[in-house]
């Protein structure tokens, strides 16, 4: 009883070792929220992050809250990057916020669904300065009805 009881620490203590490695430290994070939940294309969420360390690695992670009435399964976003030197990179991201049968992915309750979007794993950022974020929706409404808010998520790799 005793032996089985110390490898159950063991195994608890071993799981709680390799949780906590896995974690990451949050560099940078914040919500950009939607008036009225409407999303218009000419509105971009707008981000900035002071990076010092181009040595690090990062993953970069979206977030979009939207209500049940959002009338879409997915969400086409467009990612403009400007680098401190003034170089602008886009790249075009696809969210999916239900299932085939329309059950909604992600986190909530109510009406209301958060959805984790992974954006970039394990990049570094190859200048130090002022990094700036514009995040466009790229659906065929321009005005995109049931967006609560959407979000950026810098993390650290450790």
């Amino acid at each position: 009883m005793r032996e089985r009881k110390r490898n159950i620490i063991i195994a608890a203590t071993l799981l709680m070792l390799l949780a906590m490695s896995c974690l990451r430290d949050t560099y940078y994070a914040d919500n950009v929220r939607m008036e009225d939940e409407v999303w218009s294309m000419y509105d971009p969420g707008k981000f900035a992050c002071v990076i010092d360390d181009t040595a690090g690695i990062y993953d970069i992670n979206l977030s979009v809250r939207t209500t049940t009435a959002y009338p879409y399964r997915n969400l086409y976003l467009f990612v403009v990057t400007v680098f401190p030197s003034g170089t602008a990179v886009t790249d075009t991201v696809q969210g999916i916020l239900t299932d085939e049968k329309g059950n909604w992915l992600g986190r909530g309750a109510g009406d209301i669904r958060e959805v984790t979007i992974p954006y970039k794993s394990n990049v570094w950022f190859p200048e130090n300065g002022e990094y700036h974020f514009q995040i466009i929706h790229g659906m065929r409404d321009t005005l995109l009805r049931g967006v609560r808010d959407m979000g950026m998520r810098i993390s650290r790799r450790n």
